[in-house]
């Protein structure tokens, strides 16, 4: 159109914007506008805004023939499985895990203190995991290979690679202290790995400060996230209370005085998606608890040699250190405990002293160490296991009363203010931290039992008849109950066969009911039905969870009771009981040692395969979108948290847009995409929500969030977030596992969020416009369906009309970055 022609008449309402963003597993750009020619609008290789080519400067062309809104797609799945190296991220699950028990705490309000210690207990359990896994690589680097292997003729001969280390050889390190000294350095390179990854993503992620909610965003609706992020951020943040101590509210059953007018939800605060200081203060203590443990390892092992030999001065040497070693434990405790999340302000600041030397501090303390354990000393030999054997024990003690104590403290909660809904009665939190021991214990007894192996050769660790005593007796233990817990798993697991069968029988007349003028075919009809059963067993999750929990707890502290009290491995503690129960020892240990074997190489495949193939990185990808959505508040060494990103890049694209062109905006999200999109609106400023309409389809929203975050997408939050919107729709089908309705019915003239289920298929046989059979989507294309286009038409109907703003002809609405995807 030529600069001097007249402006045409505008469309009915303004300009308008559809805001798409995907949901897990991610979608291109050209997939999700439905063009093979498209253009980066904003953003980076990471995660950006795209359009169509056509549409690059819509807002512009008033005269354009259009039916709908412009569309726009913001793709953020590079942010979870984006290059190879997040394959190692598996690593990290149990990490990961553990901070899920952080939120999902339940809603409660008036019990500050008791908020406080739910989430001191977590980031105690995750300490206790930081320290199993560096454990377990003492148990590896210095037990079995350095201690037991290299002192063993028979096991050195055999693995030529250690024999610069082996006893029998007489050389400067065939001294224990010496070996161990020098093995000490493969758990503290890991340790230093685990620093430097999440050292790594705390700068790509936590360190980017977002955009002040509360500022008007500049003429600049294309700008890249982060660009002036940084100039409009203000506050200079402040240390508060635990997250959520001022509860962003209750579930179903709270006090009738509280309501989601007077709450501010904890989504909304400006410095919920900041979380540098607590990551990096958490950092630095987990950094300095690995080296602690390591430097422990080392010392233990010489100083008990010294208390023997008589010498004084190495005697008083190990006791000092062993004592300072300690002190410098307790206090990484105190620092892990003293503060949480502070989440009112946009918190900038650094503990620079706790972040640089504390993590300095234990390096010292560890070369002191290794010293100390260099040190000469003639006629020590290397004899059955390291003293560390009780840390597992101790460990595995301390993961139990924490979780216990959590237990307690997350049931008084919801005694305060009852979830109807929430999982397991408000005990979600605490059984998933329990499920985060397991998943360490797993993984780290995985590792000891297949290296024993490797180094025993034919040998079976702790029978006695092999070169090597083998990994402490508490793992061959706690393997051993893994066959226990399938069997007890097998429990649940067929009830809820038979019940969904069941259901799946009773469901067959409904679903000819919802296509009353078909020809019913039962074949069609049993498939419909089916897959409708089986969709509901997402609902029967925290049932099977909270069997395994129960079970794993019970089994635990026998495998513990077993272990302390023979101080032998099962096959060996039941050698003179009853056949068949001396039988089923033997089966349970070499089956459980097997299968802790085979699942760490599967893991490890896995992991190598993600490495490699860009597919299975994205399934791996689809795990970390539910599990990282979340902040890093309990563990620093978790994959980092990519809502940190998106979520101020959606509320940024959607302020500056509506900003800019005064037009109307639909913010539509796709499964756990609607969950970033429903964040980022709640931290849009009042006037600007008031623009913005939201539109959810196969939705986790209240199915999934709602139940196992209450604290934070509860009953009160969500009837608050309807509230202060303009308008929200939500899409859903029966036959979809994941999404749901959201529950929220109509009031103060709005109507009720949820559409009524659509029909999936969408027609039931063959018909003149279907004359093949359509498939049953269950969780994939709702924009296919007739009623998305509906929906989203008459959420912009209602949107008020855009407001008259000026127009700078130098330069284009939208500042493309002149990228073409297509």
């Amino acid at each position: 159109m030529s600069p001097a022609a007249p402006d045409p008449a505008p469309q009915p309402g303004g300009a308008a914007l559809e805001l798409l963003v995907h949901g897990v597993g991610g979608a291109t750009p050209q997939d999700m506008l439905g063009d093979p020619r498209t253009v980066r609008v904003t953003g980076d290789a990471t995660a950006a805004v795209y359009r169509r080519t056509d549409d690059s400067d819509a807002e512009h062309r008033p005269d354009l023939d259009r039916d709908g809104p412009i569309p726009e797609a913001y793709c953020w799945s590079n942010l979870t499985s984006g290059n190879g190296a997040r394959a190692l991220w598996l690593l990290l699950l149990p990490f990961m895990v553990v901070n899920l028990a952080h939120w999902m705490r339940p809603a409660a309000t008036g019990r500050t203190r008791t908020l406080r210690l739910y989430g001191m207990l977590v980031r105690l359990v995750a300490l206790s995991l930081t320290v199993l896994f560096t454990a377990a690589a003492c148990e590896v680097a210095l037990d079995l290979t350095a201690w037991q292997c290299a002192g063993s003729a028979r096991c050195s001969r055999d693995s030529s690679w250690i024999g610069f280390l082996s006893a029998s050889n007489d050389g400067w390190w065939s001294q224990p202290g010496r070996r161990l000294s020098l093995a000490a350095l493969l758990p503290a390179a890991l340790v230093g790995l685990l620093w430097y990854l999440s050292n790594r993503t705390w700068s790509a992620y936590e360190a980017q400060r977002p955009p002040n909610p509360t500022a008007t965003p500049p003429d600049a609706s294309a700008r890249p996230q982060g660009e002036d992020s940084a100039d409009t951020a203000s506050g200079h943040g402040a240390h508060g209370p635990e997250a959520g101590d001022s509860s962003p509210g209750t579930g179903n059953g709270e006090s009738p005085a509280l309501t989601a007018r007077t709450v501010r939800p904890a989504l909304g605060r400006p410095g919920f998606w900041y979380g540098r200081r607590l990551v990096a203060r958490l950092r630095a203590a987990h950094t300095a608890a690995g080296i602690l443990v390591v430097a422990a390892a080392v010392t233990g092992a010489a100083a008990r040699h010294d208390r023997s030999a008589g010498v004084r001065a190495l005697e008083v040497s190990g006791w000092v250190l062993e004592a300072v070693l300690v002190l410098a434990g307790v206090f990484v405790v105190a620092v892990v405990i003293r503060r949480g999340r502070g989440e009112e302000l946009i918190d900038n600041r650094i503990d620079r002293a706790v972040v640089r030397r504390l993590p300095c501090a234990s390096l010292v303390l560890l070369a002191v160490a290794m010293v100390y354990g260099s040190w000469s000393r003639p006629g020590w030999e290397s004899q059955g296991t390291l003293p560390g054997e009780v840390a597992f024990r101790v460990i595995a003690l301390a993961q139990g009363a924490l979780v216990v104590v959590l237990a307690v403290a997350a049931h008084l909660l919801h005694r305060r203010a009852r979830h109807g809904r929430a999982v397991l009665r408000g005990l979600g939190g605490p059984a998933v931290a329990l499920l985060a021991c397991a998943l360490g214990g797993v993984m780290t007894g995985g590792v000891a039992q297949r290296v024993a192996d490797w180094l025993d050769g034919s040998g079976t660790p702790g029978e006695g008849e092999g070169a090597i005593p083998g990994p402490p007796v508490l793992l061959s233990w706690q393997a051993s109950v893994i066959p226990v817990l399938l069997l007890l798993l097998l429990v649940p697991l067929c009830v809820l066969g038979a019940r969904t069968w069941r259901r799946a029988r009773a469901l067959g007349e409904r679903v000819e009911q919802d296509y009353p003028h078909e020809r019913p075919d039962h074949v069609r009809t049993r498939r419909i039905a089916g897959t409708r059963a089986r969709a509901g067993l997402t609902d029967a999750a925290p049932v099977v969870l909270g069997v395994v929990c129960v079970a794993t707890l019970l089994l635990g502290a026998g495998a513990v009771a077993g272990a302390w009290a023979s101080a032998e491995v099962p096959g060996e503690a039941f050698d003179r009981a009853h056949p068949v129960v001396e039988a089923a020892a033997d089966v349970a240990q070499a089956l459980g040692s097997w299968l802790i074997g085979l699942l760490f190489i599967l893991f490890v495949t896995w992991g190598r395969r993600a490495y490699r193939d860009a597919a299975a990185r994205r399934t791996v990808g689809i795990l970390w979108d539910v599990g990282t959505f979340w902040p890093r508040a309990a563990h620093p060494f978790a994959p980092p948290c990519y809502a940190e990103r998106a979520v101020p890049d959606l509320t940024w694209r959607m302020a500056s847009w509506t900003s800019a062109t005064g037009g109307r905006l639909v913010i539509s999200g796709h499964s756990q995409g609607s969950v970033l999109a429903a964040a980022a609106v709640w931290q849009l400023t009042p006037a600007t929500r008031r623009r913005v309409a939201l539109l959810t389809y196969g939705s986790p929203l209240e199915r999934l969030y709602g139940r196992w975050f209450p604290a934070y997408f509860g009953a009160v939050q969500l009837r608050g977030l309807h509230r202060e919107l303009h308008c929200w729709r939500n899409l859903w089908r029966h036959t979809d596992p994941i999404g749901g309705p959201v529950r929220l019915p109509a009031e103060d003239g709005k109507p009720e969020v949820d559409r009524e289920a659509l029909k999936d298929p969408v027609v039931y046989g063959r018909t003149d416009t279907h004359p093949l059979p359509e498939p049953v989507l269950g969780h994939s294309d709702y924009q296919a369906d007739p009623a998305f286009a509906e929906e989203r038409r008459a959420l912009l109907e209602r949107l008020p009309p855009a407001l008259p703003r000026q127009r700078d002809e130098a330069a284009p609405a939208q500042g493309s970055s002149g990228r073409s995807s297509g």
